[in-house]
């Protein structure tokens, strides 16, 4: 069942709009603080002790080192519309693009903290938790060549029926163009909550930094189950140059345990949308048994991580192996002693859903971030030890994203405007806070 609208109560705000301190970074410039409570810095808000976990096997390099928030957070831009996800473009002049769920629009962050809009993506309906949500980038320089073009109907967009260990490949648009992007920079990616379903497309990155914009959009995927809850939506390029996605039950709980629906699941293909070769069942499925999982990063050993939204008791951390089954919704959170499913994994971690409802994810050195919006905190993972605490407790509201910033800082997001939250003035805002060891 869907968790009833959250709307938390606060305190502490100022009735004024202080005005932030010039930051130096990719994009630097003078812009509106935030409204809140300032939060305290240096130190953790608690260390809130879970229910035992997994012992860790991941084993970090040397140099992966835990950091930690110090200092106050600066909101560098403000006056955001129900933002999902933050893409920092990795390139020569970089710059950083934020979807807005709910307008379809896709904005770029300018140099003096303003923001204008890129382009919009038609094909996405916002409803409930729908709409724009995730954003990835694939460079021309790394685009693959396809070795198929798989052909459909015009006008055609359900997914294919897969039976398990099936191989058939995704819909895709006449005239896909598989091979080099249409322009100098790439193509940023998009996952949508479309018409019918949920969706994957891809559009040419034009123009520069402080004047980007977008092409005509190409289907990637289509298919994936939709509904107003449980959309999923997270996407990332892997080390292995290959593309996942997030993809939620669709309040169908069936959905998860089923290999031959896209939901519930964590899916991988190529730029194309196609079947990669190492597939554990042969389709795009590359873990299952998820119930809404909505973030995803990988640690200095390649490994992939993911955040997962539980129902009524437990949000999960888990760490993701090819095949994986993850439980729901057989088992939410850790199985209980005496229990347990040898052929289900349990999560690393575990949180009561008031303390987390978690979105995004960000891995700096040994220290993976988690983005929280129910629980409207930071949380912190020391991946080598285990160790947990959480940063700005409802300082800032909401958070629905998480990410590795410039010059050693992390950014993250607000998200009290999509309406479950409590939006200030001048909500939704990034920030930016230093981390250290």
């Amino acid at each position: 069942m869907p968790r009833p609208p959250f709307r938390a109560s606060r305190a502490c705000r100022a009735s004024t709009v202080a005005i932030c301190a010039c930051v130096a970074l990719t994009v630097c410039g003078c812009t509106v603080g935030s409204p809140r409570a300032t939060p305290s810095t240096g130190q953790p808000a608690t260390e809130t002790p879970l229910r035992a976990t997994p012992t860790l096997t991941a084993s970090p390099s040397p140099v992966a080192l835990p950091v930690r928030p110090v200092g106050d957070p600066v909101a560098i831009a403000s006056h955001l519309d129900a933002p999902w996800s933050i893409l920092r473009l990795p390139m020569p002049g970089g710059g950083t693009l934020i979807s807005e769920r709910d307008t379809a629009t896709i904005r770029e962050l300018l140099p003096d903290g303003s923001l204008r809009a890129a382009g919009t993506v038609a094909e996405s309906h916002a409803g409930g938790e729908g709409g724009l949500l995730g954003l990835a980038f694939l460079a021309a320089s790394a685009a693959p060549i396809a070795s198929a073009t798989p052909s459909v109907s015009p006008g055609a967009s359900a997914a294919p029926t897969v039976s398990p260990g099936a191989s058939a490949a995704p819909s895709v648009s006449p005239g896909f163009s598989a091979g080099l992007a249409p322009s100098d920079s790439g193509w940023v990616y998009a996952y949508v909550t479309a018409a019918d379903d949920n969706r994957i497309v891809r559009m040419p990155l034009t123009g520069s930094a402080g004047g980007y914009g977008l092409g005509a959009s190409e289907l990637v995927l289509a298919g994936i189950p939709k509904a107003a809850n449980h959309d999923g939506g997270r996407i990332a390029f892997g080390p292995d140059g290959l593309l996942y996605a997030t993809a939620g039950d669709a309040g169908n709980t069936a959905n998860a345990q089923d290999l031959g629906s896209l939901g519930g699941k964590i899916l991988r293909m190529t730029a194309t949308g196609e079947v990669p070769a190492g597939n554990p069942f042969g389709t795009l499925v590359y873990s299952w048994g998820h119930r809404n999982p909505q973030g995803i990063a990988w640690d200095v050993q390649g490994q992939l991580w993911a955040s997962e939204f539980g129902q009524n008791t437990w949000d999960e951390l888990n760490r993701i192996v090819a095949g994986g089954n993850y439980g729901w919704p057989i088992v939410e959170g850790i199985a209980p002693a005496g229990a347990a499913d040898p052929a289900l994994i349990d999560p690393v971690h575990e949180w009561p859903t008031d303390e987390a409802s978690p979105s995004g994810i960000a891995i700096v050195g040994d220290s993976l971030f988690m983005a929280s919006l129910r629980g409207e905190r930071l949380w912190r993972i020391q991946l080598s030890t285990g160790e947990v605490d959480d940063w700005f407790v409802h300082d800032f509201g909401r958070l629905r994203d998480v990410v590795s910033g410039p010059d050693g800082t992390l950014w993250f997001m607000s998200n009290n405007t999509d309406g479950r939250g409590d939006p200030a003035a001048g909500d939704d805002r990034l920030y930016q806070v230093q981390v250290s060891r």
